[in-house]
């Protein structure tokens, strides 16, 4: 189940939110833990199995590492490494196994072509989200950074957490530890939650699929004789809008279904377009997944705490794994190392540099730059990718064509919605008007109702509503 199906918003959330409210507070995370699970399973029940072994396992190992960390930490370790080794076994499994055999049936050797090749084997929704949540747990725990969580069902209301399960943000268990024990409610912060829930589905509906059936036309125009320079660029730019309010927007809904829940998650997005670095772009970008990474690979790794190539190297191994933990193929991982180029000329010198450019400068470098990426990003088909930039280029396509300019120039008034949407200016606009009266926040509600009805009706209507994390 997603959150912008009609189901989980006229079924599954209604339902949901009685159940919670109406049980004592001492019971809620049963209710949670239970309806998460419900929430997982509704599509492919079996995918629950995987998450419950993981969790299981995560909890028997945190407990030992807990017991332990004082008095003997090695036998600690043992239970963090057994913890990486089930959760990393499961995801290697479903998400890499078909791919890592497929590459090692390409090298000249005979016993490698016997290795059992699994079709079709399904990628559980979320596994790569969950699995890293739960060794988090593990983790913290023996470095002292969080309490051993001694009831089950606590541990697993917190595995399972339905608003950020599938999709993000990856919640480390310390930032959340108090709250799972205890958390506050009140109709002011249920309200709140509601409004970042509203606004991050409008994100998802209106601009995020708008933007992709656009960028979908576009990317397929080479096929059918109709490439041009004009239309690749625009294109792509689209993509780029796309996977952003996509990703921020299931980010915020997430947000916004814990706040009405009384939880507390961290920012994920924080305006990344307008960055003026790629330093600064990975700041603001997915910043949960960046948090992971930094916590739980870089700094044991040795961080930029030792000798700079040491650092460079902490930085190559973090981004090779950034590209590959996004996808089984090639050119994810040239994703990750197409930015760990950049990142390692911007530590070397070039943020020295940029600094000292005119901003517009520098932002303009860091959108080049953060487009190309997209390009890699998107094109799993290596070939594929490179006739689209060929395209991009004037390399088997005309400049425009007359049915290339008209989609162009009637979705500009929209093209510019998007750029001023992924700018904090609408946010400082909103808590402005907001702030201003009685007046101002009736008006909001109605605007957030209106919102809610449209979003509704899109998805009434129209069959375009891709999920994007189902690769992840």
């Amino acid at each position: 189940m997603v959150f912008t199906s009609l189901e989980f918003l006229f079924l599954y959330f209604a339902v949901t939110m009685i159940f919670y409210f109406i049980v004592p507070l001492k019971l809620r995370n049963i209710v949670l833990l239970i309806v998460s699970l419900i929430f997982y399973g509704w599509g492919e029940p079996r995918y629950v199995v995987i998450m419950i072994v993981s969790m299981v396992v995560d909890y028997i190992c945190g407990y030992f590492a807990g017991k332990y960390r004082e008095t003997n930490k090695k036998k600690a370790r043992r239970f963090v490494i057994a913890s990486a080794v089930v959760n990393l076994g499961i995801l290697g499994f479903f998400k890499y196994y078909t791919f890592i055999v497929q590459n090692l049936q390409l090298l000249p050797f005979a016993f490698l072509k016997k290795i059992p090749l699994l079709a079709d084997i399904p990628l559980p929704i979320g596994i790569s989200f969950y699995t890293f949540q739960t060794m988090s747990y593990t983790i913290d725990v023996y470095r002292g950074d969080a309490k051993v969580q001694r009831n089950m069902a606590t541990f697993g209301a917190y595995v399972t957490l339905f608003p950020q399960l599938i999709a993000g943000p990856i919640v480390r268990y310390q930032d959340v530890d108090d709250q799972l024990r205890s958390r506050p409610y009140n109709i002011d912060m249920f309200a709140s939650g509601m409004r970042t829930f509203v606004c991050g589905f409008a994100k998802k509906i209106l601009l995020a699929n708008a933007a992709g059936a656009l960028w979908d036309t576009f990317r397929t125009a080479g096929d059918v004789g109709g490439a041009t320079v004009l239309g690749s660029w625009f294109g792509l730019i689209l993509y780029a809008f796309q996977i952003y309010f996509d990703f921020s927007g299931y980010s915020d809904m997430a947000i916004g279904l814990g706040k009405m829940m009384g939880f507390t998650f961290k920012e994920n997005f924080f305006y990344p377009y307008v960055s003026k670095s790629i330093t600064d772009f990975w700041r603001r970008w997915h910043i949960s997944m960046g948090t992971w990474f930094r916590e739980y690979v870089y700094i044991p790794l040795g961080g930029n705490r030792c000798a700079k190539w040491k650092m460079y190297r902490n930085i190559l191994v973090v981004w090779f794994l950034t590209g590959f933990w996004h996808g089984a193929s090639w050119n994810y991982v040239l994703w990750g190392m197409y930015y760990c180029v950049f990142l390692l000329l911007e530590k070397a010198f070039l943020l020295k540099v940029l600094k000292k450019l005119p901003p517009f400068v520098s932002h303009i470098y860091t959108l080049a730059v953060v487009l190309f990426g997209w390009w890699l990003f998107v094109f799993e088909n290596l070939g594929e990718g490179v006739k689209y930039l060929g395209y991009m280029f004037g390399a088997g396509s005309t400049f425009t064509l007359p049915g290339v300019t008209f989609d162009v120039l009637r979705n500009l008034v929209f093209f510019v919605i998007l750029c001023v949407a992924a700018t904090p200016l609408p946010k400082k606009l909103y808590y402005k008007f907001y702030s201003s009266g009685k007046g101002a926040r009736v008006a909001v509600s109605v605007c957030c109702a209106a919102a809610l009805v449209l979003c509704t009706g899109y998805l009434v209507d129209s069959s375009y509503n891709p999920f994007l994390y189902f690769r992840f």
